[in-house]
C-alpha cells in the first residue's frame, strides 16, 4: 500500500452512511477512497442545513486521524450530530444541542463522556445509523 502522505491520490466513491432519527433520513455522510492508499475522504451533509462546511473541497485527514460521527445525547426534536476527524487518544472541542462550546475526551477513538458517543464511519460505510 503507498503512504498516504506521499500519494497522488485518485479518489473514486466509496459509499455513504446515512444517519437516523426516529426512522427518518436526517443527514448523511459520503465517503470516497484513494484507490492507491485507501485513505477515507467524507464530507458531511445535515438535511435542513444550509450553512456550508468548515472545509471546502476533499478534506485530508492525517494518518492518525479517523472520521468520526460524535452525537448528543439527543432532546425531543433536537438531532445534533457532527462529522469530526479524531485521534486515538485526543481532546476536541464540541458544539453541544445547547450551543455551548465544550471539550470532549477520546480514548482509543472513543468519546468519554456520559451525554455524548460516536461511532466510526469506517464501520458504518453503505450503513444506516439510527441515533
Amino acid at each position: 500500500m503507498v503512504d498516504q502522505n506521499s500519494c497522488d491520490h485518485q479518489i473514486v466513491y466509496y459509499g455513504v452512511t446515512n444517519i437516523n432519527y426516529e426512522k427518518r433520513t436526517i443527514g448523511s455522510v459520503d465517503v470516497w477512497r484513494c484507490v492507491k492508499c485507501k485513505v477515507h475522504f467524507c464530507e458531511e451533509k445535515q438535511l435542513g442545513i444550509d450553512t456550508l462546511v468548515d472545509e471546502v473541497g476533499m478534506p485530508k485527514i492525517n494518518s492518525d486521524q479517523k472520521w468520526s460521527v460524535i452525537v448528543c445525547n439527543l432532546k425531543k426534536h433536537k438531532e445534533k450530530w457532527k462529522l469530526y476527524k479524531i485521534k486515538k487518544d485526543d481532546e476536541i472541542q464540541h458544539e453541544c444541542v445547547d450551543e455551548k462550546i465544550i471539550k470532549l475526551l477520546i480514548k482509543d477513538f472513543k468519546v468519554q463522556d456520559e451525554k455524548h458517543w460516536n461511532l466510526l464511519i469506517e464501520n458504518f460505510v453503505n450503513k444506516v445509523v439510527e441515533i
